[in-house]
């Protein structure tokens, strides 16, 4: 999936879908999209820039549970996220794992 689609597919086609799958390249180039995106508008206004992080904060916690779910791991696993740091890199390690390729033609 490239950069576009992924944002679109994300952004407005399964914005709150946490059914399914989501690939790896999807997954990445949303999350590519949310840092640059906060990144500018910070620069540009901090109120802009919160209000664009509560925008894409469903789509983002959907297309993680995706792809969790791809990786073959349960949607629970977010709740690791509340142990600060190791949380974080847990999800992370998930997230870089390779998917079911049965769920490519999905």
């Amino acid at each position: 999936m490239r950069f576009l689609e992924s944002v679109e597919t994300c952004s407005t086609k399964q914005y709150a879908d946490f059914v399914g799958f989501a690939s790896r390249s999807e997954f990445w180039w949303y999350v590519l999209f949310l840092i640059v995106g906060q990144v500018l508008l910070g620069l540009v206004s901090h109120k802009i820039a919160a209000l664009f992080a509560l925008v894409t904060l469903l789509p983002y916690l959907a297309v993680g549970t995706r792809r969790l779910r791809d990786a073959g791991r349960n949607p629970w696993w977010w709740l690791v996220s509340l142990i600060p740091l190791i949380g974080a890199i847990v999800l992370i390690i998930f997230w870089t794992q390779p998917g079911d390729p049965a769920h490519s033609s999905i």
